[in-house]
């Protein structure tokens, strides 16, 4: 995550169904807010490629949208997002401040920077120390269940499960004291809440840097078994990574993973819920966990769009975007592409040919994808397995987070 990935601000409009010159600002209201997904498919159709009253363009087809996460002339650099969120003025100038001060992390540059960067955090960062993380998630989600269903006969499953469990991976793959976590937290909270309180976020972010600048130098002094320790390892074995750069890749790396991961296992186990079919099958054959994570990421996407910037002028859609423009790009409009899936407003757990863009494409892929993927799969798998009687609490009215370019479910209250 980045500060643009929590970006939520533009043309707010209050007419759904005004015509094309309003399709931005509809994204913006609380019948979208609800369910997005007609409002994509319906700027699919009328325009596909779309600028929004206050400049920033709107892609919502698949073709476009994998083509522009591998085109080098829509930036990502710290440097080219901070003018170009500053130049439209209102909050979204206010929220470059804080893009400004993340630093040149891998999620915020260009090659060549980004492929050194990225070079240097797999080295720590790899399959075998995700994969051998299996054992602890499982733990960790078996305590949450256990302490839910202890408090029954119902729970909030984003307050007990979703929510914690990413946080409680970060900090143990991190090395983060349980003792700090609460105080983790709550700074998380306060920067992922960014665009409602920018003096909050910013404090939050002065706080979290300081914390992590003193485990990087106990780790320097006495390292252990942990990714900050092999960030360490690797600064000391190649000078390419500088300080402040390991310091803003560690803050980025623990941050990432935290509201995306949650919002893929809540939207997650929403969408089979409102299944049961497909929640059904999914308890016939537990096997079918890996390839139903898959379809569940595409259905209902927790990071609805990413932020660009145009480094030099190109063509999409038969529209020319301008140097210095923003671009949203928006994965979940995409993965419900009539034209790469098919019937994909259909929840299907065995789909085949299923390249969604959740995780993004090209040189930005999202490195955390396969942890965010572990966990869902553990969670609702769990979940599924040992709630036979799982279901939606009576009444149950569900409120959305007001940003359209995440999909962010407050509560969910089950009943089991």
């Amino acid at each position: 995550m980045t500060s643009t990935d929590t970006l939520g601000t533009d043309t707010p409009g209050t007419d759904a169904a005004a015509g094309p010159g309003d399709l931005a600002a509809a994204l913006y209201t609380p019948e979208a807010r609800r369910d997005p997904y007609p409002y994509y498919a319906r700027m699919r159709h009328e325009s596909p490629v779309h600028r929004s009253a206050q400049g920033i363009w709107y892609l919502t087809r698949y073709a476009h949208v994998d083509a522009a996460l591998g085109d080098l002339r829509l930036s990502n650099d710290r440097d080219r997002m901070t003018r170009a969120l500053g130049g439209l003025g209102g909050d979204l100038k206010a929220l470059s401040r804080l893009t400004d001060r993340l630093g040149r992390v891998m999620t915020n540059t260009d090659p060549p920077d980004h492929a050194r960067l990225r070079k240097l955090v797999n080295r720590a960062f790899t399959a075998r120390r995700v994969e051998a993380l299996r054992d602890g998630i499982q733990t960790v989600v078996d305590d949450l269940i256990d302490r839910a269903v202890a408090q029954g006969p119902a729970m909030d499953f984003i307050e007990a499960v979703a929510s914690p469990l990413p946080l409680a991976v970060a900090c143990e793959l991190f090395g983060i004291p349980p003792e700090d976590r609460p105080e983790v937290k709550t700074w998380f909270r306060r920067i992922g809440n960014l665009a409602a309180d920018i003096e909050q976020a910013e404090a939050a972010v002065d706080q979290y840097e300081e914390y992590l600048s003193r485990l990087i130098r106990q780790r320097r002094e006495d390292p252990g078994d942990d990714l900050i320790s092999a960030l360490v390892t690797t600064q000391a074995t190649d000078d390419r990574l500088t300080d402040s750069e390991l310091l803003s890749t560690c803050f980025v790396l623990i941050t990432a993973g935290d509201e995306t991961t949650a919002n893929l296992i809540g939207n997650g186990a929403l969408a089979l819920l409102r299944h049961p079919d497909q929640l059904a099958r999914l308890r016939e054959d537990p096997a079918l966990i890996r390839t139903a994570v898959e379809e569940l990421a595409r259905y209902d996407t927790p990071t609805q769009a990413i932020v660009r910037v145009v480094a030099q002028d190109l063509e999409i859609g038969g529209r020319t975007l301008r140097e210095g423009e923003l671009v949203y790009l928006f994965l979940s409009a995409a993965n419900r592409d009539q034209y790469r899936f098919e019937d994909p407003d259909r929840l299907d757990l065995t789909r085949a040919r299923n390249r969604h863009l959740t995780f993004g494409t090209g040189p930005h892929f999202c490195l955390g994808g396969p942890l965010a993927k572990l966990q869902t799969e553990l969670a609702i798998g769990t979940l599924v397995r040992r709630l036979p009687r799982l279901g939606l609490a009576d009444g149950t009215v569900l409120d959305w987070r007001p940003n359209p370019l995440q999909r962010h479910l407050c509560a969910l209250p089950l009943t089991y």
